[in-house]
């Protein structure tokens, strides 16, 4: 099983209800660095941080996350989380709530391998790609 794992800028949390919300996912883990035992304490100011995340998407996927400490941040690059969904009209609708507050960089259209398909990084920095694969693909 392959399950991407994404680090955010303190925005982990925000990330995901929003995921949530727009996905369908169900939120199965939600640990703050605060969590940790005593013997491994949060460094000033990050106790609410996000140290792992985990959530359910509708037909097995999994997507885990945390916030990464300010020295370990780094613009997400050189790849996208990839979304494929049967329907139309529902990828459009999830493209463009991820769109929204971002940046799309290929507008969400037909194409000769997809009844939809369009490329945007969302308003967290996160890169997507949403395909309504064509029939036989």
């Amino acid at each position: 099983m392959l399950n991407p794992y994404l680090f955010y800028q303190d925005t982990c949390e925000a990330a995901f209800n929003f995921y949530a919300k727009v996905l369908g996912g169900k939120i199965d883990a939600m640990m703050r660095v605060s969590d940790a035992p005593p013997d491994m304490p949060a460094a000033p100011g990050r106790e609410k941080t996000i140290m792992h995340a985990r959530m359910s998407l509708p037909g097995g996927s999994v997507l885990m996350a945390s916030d990464a400490p300010p020295e370990h941040v780094q613009k997400p690059q050189g790849f996208s989380i990839s979304l494929t969904i049967a329907d139309v009209a529902d990828a459009e609708r999830k493209f463009n709530a991820l769109a929204d507050g971002g940046t799309v960089t290929m507008p969400f259209s037909k194409t000769f391998w997809a009844k939809g398909f369009g490329m945007c990084v969302d308003k967290f920095g996160i890169p997507w790609m949403v395909n309504c694969p064509a029939e036989g693909m």
